[in-house]
């Protein structure tokens, strides 16, 4: 049986890409995936019952940026993928993430590698952010630390290790405690982000891409973001197979190149 990927959603009330992500699923069979949402505020809108998204929001509890209780919320679509015992891939999504190639291409990409997928960087910048006192009473040092985006995906066997939080506070003067981690050398993980990103010039936020934004030529950018991946222990082209941050504007565009560019129906 080809292996199972658990798709987890973390969103802020709604899902304004699900139309997106209806047309990315299209057609393929349940036993390959799986979906769970975690929605503060609940999700209030109406889903349709011939959603894939139908049924698939789990019990959530109240978060807030920059705030421990978003491991928490994270740790609870964890938790509730962990019980069914066929998920065998788990990846972290919030709802500004696309899928950026068709559903085969994302499964195969995740499935068949032999690592955890972490963002995971260190900088003169983000290592101006590491406070020792931030992790204690763990040790972890500054060779350890790393700082990226919560989004990430996981085995089933490595699954609760990159979600597991050193120490559950509020981290305070600017820095997101989901977004903190340190990545242990006996860790298996590849330093690889599967979103794509864009940086705003002199920013620590990421750009948002609005209806404007949406173009071939930004794709085809997303695809190639990076030079220096590696997949399975030997030079890879591709790089991400999702990308952030899209805002609700951009749905119709991108509605209409997923045809074309990302092979939806």
């Amino acid at each position: 049986m080809a292996p199972k990927v658990a798709f987890l959603f973390l969103v802020r009330a709604q899902l304004p890409l699900r139309p997106l992500w209806e047309r990315f699923f299209a057609g393929h069979r349940k036993e390959l995936y799986s979906i769970y949402v975690h929605s503060d505020p609940p999700y209030a809108a109406p889903m349709p019952t011939d959603s894939v998204f139908y049924g698939r929001m789990i019990p959530s509890q109240k978060t807030s940026w920059g705030d421990a209780n978003m491991v928490e919320a994270e740790r609870r679509l964890l938790a509730n993928a962990l019980l069914d015992l066929s998920n065998e891939r788990f990846a972290l999504l919030s709802e500004s993430c696309i899928p950026i190639f068709d559903f085969p291409t994302v499964h195969a990409h995740l499935t068949d590698s032999n690592d955890s997928f972490v963002d995971c960087f260190r900088n003169a910048g983000a290592l101006a952010r590491y406070r020792p006192a931030l992790f204690a009473p763990h040790n972890i040092t500054a060779a350890q630390w790393r700082k990226g985006s919560q989004s990430r995906s996981s085995s089933r066997w490595t699954a609760p290790s990159p979600w597991r939080s050193p120490h559950p506070r509020t981290h305070g003067t600017g820095d997101v405690t989901d977004e903190l981690f340190a990545k242990m050398r006996s860790a298996a993980a590849n330093c690889t982000s599967l979103p794509s990103t864009g940086w705003r010039p002199r920013s620590p936020h990421p750009r948002t891409h609005g209806t404007g934004d949406v173009t071939d030529e930004l794709f085809a950018k997303m695809r190639s973001a990076a030079a220096n991946c590696t997949y399975n222990g030997a030079a890879n082209n591709m790089c991400f197979v999702f990308a952030r941050k899209f805002s609700p504007d951009a749905l119709a565009p991108l509605l209409d190149l997923a045809p074309k560019v990302m092979g939806f129906r």
